[in-house]
C-alpha cells in the first residue's frame, strides 16, 4: 500500500499521538518541581534547569535533525525518537542525585527532538491539501495536550506514591508508540538520484529569511509559555494555594491552549491573514501577562487572565506550523525548515524559565514575572509583522 492510498483518518492520530506522549515529559517536572526542590536540595534556579533542559537537543540541534528527519524518513526519526525517549525516563526513575536527573533529562531532550520535528512533514504525506491547515492546527495541540495530561496524572501519582512511577509509566508509553508508529505507518519514500544533500538542504534553509523569523517568533512564545506555565504551581504554592488545586489550575491553563492551536488552523483554513494572527496574538499576550502577574485585583480575575492568555497563546504555534510548510524554501526542507522552527522555540525554552526565575529572585518576588513575559511578548509581535511582511512579498500560495 502506497502512502497516498492510507487513510489519514487512521494515520493521523497516530502522529499526533506521537507528539502528545513526547509532550508528557514535558509537564511532569513542572507538577513535581517543589518535590524535586525539596528533595535534591536545588535552589529555584537550580531547579529551572530541569525545565530547560528538555529542550537542550533542540536548541542546539534543532537543524541538524530537520535535515535527519527530511534525508533519513520521518517515520524512522519519529520512531527513533520516541524510544529514546521512553528509555531515557525509565533510566530517570531510577536518578539518586540532582546530576542524574538532570543527564536523564538530556536524552528525554534528544527524543523529544527526534519525536517532533518529522511531524508536520509526516502529516503532509498522509492528510490532503484541503485539509492540512487544520490538521496542523491539531498537531500544534500536541504540546498543550500532553504537557497538561503529564501535569494532572503526574500530581496525582506523586500524591500517592511519589515522581518515580510517572516517570516509569510515560516512558513505556512512548516505547509502545514507537512500536506502534513503526509497525503502522507506511515506510519513508524512496529518496531518488534528485534528492538534495545534507549540506545542500542545510544552506537552502539557512539562506532563506522565513525559516529564521519563524524561529525568532516560535522561540519567543515558547518562552513566555513555558515560563509562565512551568513556574505557576510554585508561584501558586508560595501565595498558599494547596498542591493540589495548583496542579489542577494549571493543568487547566496549559490544556485550554488548545483551543488557541486548533482555532488558528480553522482562522487560517477559512481566510484569515496568518501573519495577522501573529501580531494580534502577541499583543494580547503582552498586556494579559502584565494584568495577570503585576495586579491586585481577586485572584479569580488574575486566573480568568491566565486562561484568556493560554488560549491566545495558542494561535501562535498553529498559524506558525501552517506558515512553516508555506515558507519552506523546498518541499524536501519542509522539515529542515520545521528543525529551525523548533531551536527558536527551544532556544526561547532554555533561556526563558532561568531569565524568569533569575529576575524574580532579584525582585523579591513573582510580580515581576508578567513585565518579563510582557516584554518577549513585544518582541513577539515584532517578529510577527516580518513574517506578514513576507507572506506578502510572497503572494499567493
Amino acid at each position: 500500500m502506497t502512502a497516498t492510498a492510507v487513510d489519514p483518518a487512521r494515520l493521523a492520530p497516530l502522529i499526533l499521538a506521537g507528539g502528545v506522549a513526547a509532550a508528557l515529559h514535558v509537564g511532569k517536572i513542572p507538577a513535581v518541581l517543589s518535590t524535586l526542590q525539596r528533595e535534591f536540595a536545588m535552589t529555584l534556579i537550580e531547579a529551572s534547569f530541569l525545565v530547560s533542559m528538555m529542550q537542550a537537543a533542540g536548541a542546539l540541534l534543532g537543524v541538524v535533525g530537520g535535515v535527519l528527519a527530511d534525508r533519513f524518513g520521518h517515520r524512522r526519526l519519529m520512531s527513533a525518537g520516541l524510544f529514546i525517549l521512553g528509555v531515557a525516563s525509565l533510566a530517570g526513575a531510577f536518578s539518586t542525585s540532582a546530576a542524574l536527573l538532570l543527564a536523564s533529562r538530556a536524552g528525554e531532550s534528544a527524543g523529544f527532538l527526534l519525536t517532533v520535528l518529522p511531524g508536520p512533514a509526516l502529516l503532509r504525506r498522509v492528510v490532503g491539501p484541503g485539509n492540512l491547515d487544520r490538521i496542523l492546527g491539531w498537531w500544534a495541540a500536541y504540546l498543550p495536550t500532553g504537557m497538561a495530561i503529564g501535569m494532572l496524572a503526574t500530581s496525582a501519582m506523586n500524591g500517592s506514591s511519589g515522581w518515580r512511577p510517572a516517570w516509569w509509566l510515560y516512558g513505556a508509553i512512548c516505547i509502545g508508540v514507537a512500536v506502534a508508529v513503526r509497525i503502522r505507518i507506511p515506510p519513508d519514500p524512496a529518496r531518488g538520484q534528485a534528492s538534495m544533500r545534507l549540506g545542500s538542504m542545510v544552506g537552502l534553509t539557512a539562506r532563506a529569511p522565513g525559516p529564521w523569523l519563524l524561529a525568532a517568533c516560535f522561540g519567543l512564545y515558547a518562552g513566555q509559555f513555558t515560563g509562565i506555565f512551568s513556574f505557576l504551581p510554585t508561584i501558586y504554592e508560595a501565595a498558599g494555594i494547596g498542591a493540589a488545586t495548583t496542579g489542577l489550575l494549571t493543568a487547566i491553563g496549559v490544556a485550554i491552549n488548545v483551543v488557541g492551536n486548533i482555532g488558528a488552523g480553522r482562522l487560517i483554513h477559512g481566510g484569515m491573514r496568518p501573519g495577522v494572527l501573529l501580531i494580534g496574538a502577541a499583543l494580547m499576550m503582552a498586556a494579559l501577562a502584565a494584568f495577570a502577574f503585576t495586579t491586585d485585583v481577586a485572584f479569580a480575575i488574575r486566573y480568568a487572565a491566565v486562561l484568556v492568555f493560554s488560549v491566545i497563546a495558542g494561535l501562535i504555534p498553529g498559524a506558525l506550523f501552517v506558515i512553516s510548510v508555506r515558507l519552506a524554501p523546498d518541499p524536501q526542507t519542509v522539515a529542515t525548515t520545521v528543525g529551525m522552527m523548533q531551536q527558536g522555540s527551544a532556544l526561547g525554552q532554555v533561556i526563558a524559565p532561568p531569565v524568569i526565575a533569575a529576575v524574580a529572585t532579584a525582585a523579591g518576588g513573582w510580580h515581576s514575572t508578567g513585565w518579563t513575559v510582557a516584554a518577549f511578548a513585544i518582541a513577539d509581535a515584532i517578529a510577527a509583522a516580518a513574517i506578514l511582511r513576507l507572506l506578502r512579498e510572497r503572494g499567493p500560495r
